[in-house]
């Protein structure tokens, strides 16, 4: 179904109307990510998004963020949920797991997804340059995923929560339990979720493998050493196994043995293992974080002619960390952070293909002993000067990539460093008691990843791509106006943006041709420019609460005078629904996404194809019983998928021009949750 939407109708439309659905905070929420401690969102000079999952959630947790304003999602499968802030991908993006970045250069699947949702508190979503904070990768916006806290109590408690949830479109089964401990002196939290997936029905056929199983497992634990001395400890083990990514299948040319490959992993792992202190220094609070995570993935391409694995990849990407921030008062008005951050993350990827019928392995690793190495200091200073409040961020970063052997071959010419200044300027305007205006002026910066430097291989979309040491980092420069109201139930945000980003990096087809087939070789680009509007509302009417969500994009590659590659597409959002604690509660929604016809045609060499628009239907019913027996709360929840059984796929879908992955159909989930 083709949907045009105006981008003066949708805001129109929005500032009428409704915003954030059932599964959205209100704009008045407290956030840590947009300043680096607990804040009112209200009053911080950027959009920002605050999402919980649903009770007994088994989808990915990059799923969350599809049909909110100024968000995407790009999926390669059902597990792979890449998230995309204002048309800027994963790569520009810092995806973070209670304040620590993931990071790993993998080719196919998404860093959100490493999380159970059934141990997702909430997701935390800045939008805009957060370089300043968070350094390298942060110039479409910061995406935090927050597992529950272990908190000290006044006396002794202990209690818990739980869900489980059955799903009838990919006969999927799923649940999740946390249980703490606490005192005034310590707190203990200990989280399992586990869920089966199988494959999932569209509405012509169900799509074969779509399904995954995985599990995961969360301790923490915090003891006061001292008055005003806190240690904490964190850790954390995701399991995920038999994950396919059908949006990867592509025809291989050479060797002509292979036919038919898709990209699959038989099992990847995440672990993390934090210890941080929170110690009293002068008027202010030093909170200190080191940190060890590993990102393990078993990486193989299938050929339907051979009927086996002709690629085997082993590969750990391990970070290695230290972040420090001091926070103080400097008057009623005023706050000071000081912070330094520095990581090393090492890749080795081994890799083993046998293309041929006789099944002989050779050793083809992309590259050898990569390395990426990370170190800054920031400032950010917030004051105010009348009614104005200021948030003002300068941060200076070193960044080093090198590694012994490049494409089988190379070893010189590998290693790169380079400096990079950020900064941000910020201010929010009251404009009365319930209606801010803000705006944020700021630069980011990107450096290239492991992939982007060091890989030489062949890929899905059909060429050889060559990896470039000597890239220069992406900058950004944006520039952000928006309004932010609240009042009682009503809630409400709208934002214009323009981001301009110098030596973009892309694939550039050079010409050549290799056995594996056409080159194209990682570059910079002169600029890009990404520019548009969102908003979003939240209005209570009587008993009922109605919402709605807009995002207008546009993209435009300046060196190639042509739209900007994989753009998400405009899209609207509808609903109604009836909260409530306890007794009865419903949402209905609409979502509507508008054709896309501005695609790349030089940039993507005729990759990117024109996607036509669609209108799903969701709905939810729920009951909550309150206490009920020995539980706390409990709640009964049975929520409605694609009421319409819609056939569709999202733009930013991974595949085939003409053969991307088909959405999920009409589907139900019956999900029973509650606390102890």
């Amino acid at each position: 179904m083709r949907f045009l939407l105006h981008p003066l109708a949708l805001a129109c439309l929005s500032a009428a109307s409704l915003a954030a659905q059932a599964n959205t905070l209100s704009l008045d929420s407290t956030v840590v990510t947009a300043r680096g401690y607990a804040s009112d969102s209200f009053d911080t000079p950027q959009a920002i998004e605050v999402l919980q999952p649903a009770p007994g959630s088994s989808a990915p947790a990059g799923s969350l963020l599809r049909g909110q304003p100024g968000l995407a999602v790009q999926s390669d499968g059902a597990w792979g949920q890449n998230p995309v802030l204002r048309g800027l991908k994963k790569e520009s993006v810092v995806v973070m797991v209670d304040g620590i970045r993931v990071n790993s250069a993998q080719p196919q699947g998404a860093l959100a997804s490493f999380l159970d949702l059934g141990l997702l508190e909430r997701m935390e979503v800045v939008k805009g340059p957060g370089s300043v904070l968070y350094g390298s990768g942060a110039m479409g916006g910061v995406v935090n995923l927050l597992t529950p806290q272990a908190e000290f109590s006044a006396q002794r408690e202990q209690g818990g929560r739980f869900g489980v949830a059955a799903s009838s479109v990919d006969k999927g089964f799923s649940g999740a339990l946390t249980v703490h401990d606490s005192s005034s002196e310590h707190a203990v939290l200990l989280g399992l979720a586990g869920r089966d997936v199988g494959d999932y029905k569209s509405p012509q056929d169900r799509e074969k493998n779509t399904g995954y199983q995985s599990d995961s497992l969360l301790l923490k634990y915090q003891q006061k050493i001292a008055e005003d001395y806190v240690a904490r400890l964190n850790l954390q083990r995701h399991v995920d196994e038999d994950v396919w990514y059908p949006g990867s299948t592509r025809p291989v040319a050479m060797p002509p043995t292979v036919g038919i490959a898709t990209i699959h992993s038989p099992r990847q792992e995440r672990e993390l293992y934090s210890l941080g202190l929170d110690a009293p220094l002068g008027e202010g609070t030093l909170s200190s974080e080191v940190y060890r995570q590993e990102v393990f993935r078993q990486i193989r391409a299938y050929s339907s002619r051979l009927q086996r694995n002709y690629v085997e990849n082993d590969v750990s990407f391990i970070t290695h960390g230290l972040r420090s921030a001091w926070t103080t008062p400097l008057g009623d008005n005023h706050r000071l952070t000081l912070g330094a951050e520095t990581w090393k993350m090492t890749g080795d990827p081994q890799r083993f293909m046998s293309p041929l019928p006789s099944g002989v392995r050779i050793l083809n690793n992309p590259f050898e002993d990569g390395e990426l190495r990370s170190s800054g200091l920031f400032l950010q200073d917030e004051f105010s000067l009348g009614q104005s409040q200021f948030t003002a961020g300068l941060r200076y970063d070193r960044n080093r990539g090198d590694a012994r052997v490049k494409g089988g071959t190379q070893t010189s010419g590998l290693d790169n460093t380079d400096h990079n200044l950020s900064w941000s300027l910020g201010v929010v305007q009251p404009l009365s008691a319930t209606l801010n205006l803000y705006a944020n002026l700021g630069q980011a910066y990107r450096t290239p990843d492991m992939r982007e430097r060091f890989e030489d291989s062949a890929r899905g979309d059909g060429y050889y791509h060559v990896g470039n040491p000597q890239l220069e980092a992406e900058r950004s420069s944006s520039f952000e106006l928006g309004l932010k109201g609240r009042d009682a139930g009503l809630s409400y945000q709208l934002a214009a943006f323009h981001t301009r980003i110098d030596d973009y990096i892309a694939g550039r087809v050079t010409g050549q041709v290799t056995p594996q087939g056409p080159v194209k070789r990682t570059e910079n680009l002169d600029q890009v420019v990404i520019y548009g509007l969102e908003g979003g509302l939240q209005l209570p009417l009587g008993a009922f609460t109605v919402d709605a969500g807009f995002t207008w994009l546009r993209g435009n590659n300046q060196q190639d005078d042509e739209p900007l590659y994989q753009m998400p597409a405009s899209e609207l959002r509808l609903g109604i629904g009836q909260p409530a604690e306890q007794g009865l509660y419903w949402h209905a929604g609409l979502r509507a996404v508008a054709a896309q016809n501005r695609v790349a045609t030089r940039f993507s060499n005729g990759t990117e194809n024109k996607t036509d628009g669609f209108v799903t239907a969701d709905a939810s019913l729920g009951y909550g019983f309150g206490a009920l027996g020995v539980l706390k709360t409990a709640n009964l929840d049975l929520r409605l998928s694609n009421l319409a059984n819609k056939q569709y796929h999202e733009h930013l879908t991974d595949g085939v021009s003409g053969q991307e992955l088909a959405a999920p159909g009409r589907g139900a989930t019956l999900a029973f949750s509650g606390s102890f």
